[in-house]
């Protein structure tokens, strides 16, 4: 383990609904984290050439790269083929990965289970993105359908968007059958993992992609039936396929079972965050 004294480190996505409760986690363990997201103000936005982020990149120890252009398949449905989406994911890309050329700081990019989809604009972003990462001797991470606390209605990935609509109306009204199946991690899940990860840097195998997730399969019918139960909501299928993901069934690799494993099941997350969203 390379990484067992204070750190810091620096996130970038640092608001997100991984990067906020990672900053979180980083810092109770006596790591010094910081930060970077547009969430923040102009000054962090890594599409543009200011000094603040990049004097942290320089500065920093250790870099968790999440920061992108994205949301859950609504969000996905309406704004991923746009030139916008491209441009604004592609900067990003291009100023960060520039930056930790030159600062030579060891990194974890931040991927999805969508880069084998060449089908999705933003599945061959995430693809471009981990051609990069291994270029500069960076780790690579898949997430799969993470959730957790979301501040961006819009953005909302389904979870938070059912919980949203059971706590709001009392009725879960969705845009699918919900018959498409997916794997879902808890955001604490994925925090923990990420950590992993940085601990155990210096002997993972980086020409490797880890793929991060509760290697469970779980419908979006059961996924609304889960929230309706907890919430007492009425659940209201649709009558549309998935657009986003096509309802690919790509599995997951086994590269994180000797280093981590998730702590939280469905039921225990969707009750966390509950909890979260209650208060």
């Amino acid at each position: 383990m390379l990484y067992a004294v204070s750190m810091k480190i620096v996130v970038l996505g640092g608001a997100g609904q991984i990067g906020a409760p990672l900053v979180a986690h980083l810092n109770r363990l006596g790591h010094t984290a910081t930060s970077i997201d547009i969430a923040n103000g102009g000054n962090h936005d890594l599409r543009r050439e200011m000094h603040i982020w990049k004097d942290e990149i320089h500065a920093t120890e250790f870099v968790f790269f999440l920061a992108f252009d994205v949301g859950g398949s609504q969000y996905l449905a309406k704004y991923e083929k746009s030139k916008a989406f491209l441009d604004n994911n592609l900067m990003i890309m291009f100023n960060v990965f520039h930056e930790l050329e030159t600062s030579k700081t060891p990194f974890v990019f931040a991927s999805s289970q969508m880069s084998s989809m060449n089908f999705s604009p933003y599945g061959v972003l995430k693809r471009i993105g981990e051609f990069y990462s291994q270029s500069l001797d960076g780790v690579v991470c898949k997430f799969w359908n993470v959730y957790g606390n979301e501040s961006t209605p819009e953005k909302n990935h389904v979870i938070t968007d059912f919980i949203d609509m059971a706590l709001k109306n009392f009725q879960i009204t969705m845009r699918t059958s919900g018959i498409e199946k997916r794997q879902f991690l808890f955001a604490q899940d994925a925090c923990e993992a990420l950590t992993t990860l940085m601990d155990n840097y210096v002997t993972v195998d980086r020409t490797q992609v880890y793929d991060i997730t509760s290697h469970r399969w779980t419908s979006i019918l059961e996924v609304a039936n889960i929230i309706g139960r907890y919430t007492n909501s009425k659940v209201v299928p649709g009558i549309q396929t998935d657009e986003v993901q096509q309802n690919s069934l790509n599995e997951p690799n086994g590269n994180m079972s000797n280093l981590w494993k998730p702590r939280f099941d469905l039921d225990m997350g969707i009750l966390e965050l509950l909890m979260m969203k209650k208060i």
